[in-house]
């Protein structure tokens, strides 16, 4: 009887998806529309002028992020130039060589021997060596929290202490006490995966979410610290508090409501909140989620992203391996959910807006 029973609900599922699953597909962006970390309009003409060699316009574009104090898309574009010269790094010396005391150039320099400092094998070594260059960038910068972003990222890898590390906090939040690069950066500090735990971690995440302005980033950050949570095998204080994880998801999907769908801004934390919907099987809301994403898929989480400082695990570290190419887990990931709710609806039931909802596995 029990073997009866589970082929016909396996069949009863296929009939499901065969008939919802195609409905489900023409509410989202086509596959071939996806982007992985598109660039907006201020860095993309940067990153076509570095191509052909020209850095001008990436000069010009820190410059103006860095006069006009636009300290989170200064944090992006800086990453961003930094992960393009990962590759190709001709016009970041050329750069320099035209302009070697100018700060932009010196930081983006400074995140891209980071970078190489963290993919080494003997990663904290070479970071220690980096640490004047880091320093020097960072005391040099009366007003600007990103170098101080580096250096957190920086002191974690080089096995920094806490107190070295409060410092450096205590400096970039004087700076910007909203920063996100910042926050994360000390989120990844406090984390189980390095020298803190589940509980601080999430302590963090939920009174810097508390103190934010209603539309920052920071706002997300205790989803970051589930996802982050949900990574590593239990610690001393245990598993994930489930109830925290829920806390989070909700805080998230009210940031992410309050953009427009599609907006590139808030992209990142909406593709880490569909990923955090997906582990934890609610397959309605990171259906919705996917739609709010459209077509701005980010190489976090879904991959091993280079540039990606903040998600590299530690020495030693059990961490589920994010390898492969990150748009296809994207994709492959929204695959999955359309075929989830496509199950799990009723041949005669309701829309998309409620499917599975109360199914199984709907939460």
């Amino acid at each position: 009887m029990h073997s009866t029973m589970s082929l016909l609900r396996a069949l009863v599922g296929a009939v499901r998806s065969a008939r919802h699953a195609p409905r489900l597909a023409a509410g989202l962006v086509p596959d071939d529309d996806v982007l992985l970390d598109a660039p907006d309009e201020r860095l993309a003409p940067a990153l076509v002028a570095a191509a052909l060699g020209d850095p001008e316009p990436a000069a010009k574009l820190l410059a103006t992020t860095r006069d006009a104090a636009e300290w989170e898309d200064r944090d992006r574009y800086v990453t961003r130039l930094a992960t393009f010269a990962y590759a190709r790094d001709d016009w970041l010396t050329r750069w320099h060589s035209a302009a070697p005391g100018d700060p932009d150039v010196l930081l983006v320099t400074a995140q891209l021997a980071v970078r190489r400092a963290w993919e080494s094998p003997a990663r904290a070594e070479r970071l220690r060596e980096l640490a004047p260059l880091v320093q020097d960038i960072a005391r040099e910068a009366p007003h600007d929290p990103v170098p101080w972003r580096l250096a957190l990222d920086h002191a974690r890898g080089a096995h920094a202490g806490p107190a070295v590390f409060e410092s450096l906090w205590e400096q970039a939040v004087r700076r910007s006490p909203h920063h996100y690069g910042c926050h994360v950066a000390a989120l990844k500090y406090l984390s189980a995966q390095w020298y803190g735990s589940h509980r601080a971690a999430f302590d963090f995440a939920e009174q810097a979410a508390d103190d934010a302005a209603p539309d920052s980033l920071v706002g997300a950050l205790p989803v970051r610290a589930a996802y982050d949570g949900l990574r590593v095998p239990p610690g001393p204080d245990g598993s994930v508090p489930a109830a925290r994880v829920d806390r989070a998801v909700v805080r998230a999907l009210a940031l992410s409501a309050a953009f427009p769908a599609g907006d590139p801004w808030p992209a990142e934390v909406r593709n880490l909140l569909a990923h955090v919907l997906v582990e934890r099987g609610r397959w309605a809301e990171a259906w919705e989620e996917f739609g709010r994403v459209g077509p701005h898929a980010t190489s976090f989480p879904w991959g091993a992203a280079r540039g990606s400082v903040p998600q590299d695990p530690p020495p030693g570290s059990r961490l589920r391996s994010s390898g492969g190419d990150p748009l296809v887990r994207f994709l492959a990931a929204r695959d999955r959910v359309r075929g989830e709710l496509a199950r799990r609806t009723p041949l005669r039931g309701p829309g998309r807006g409620s499917a599975g909802r109360g199914g199984p596995g709907g939460h």
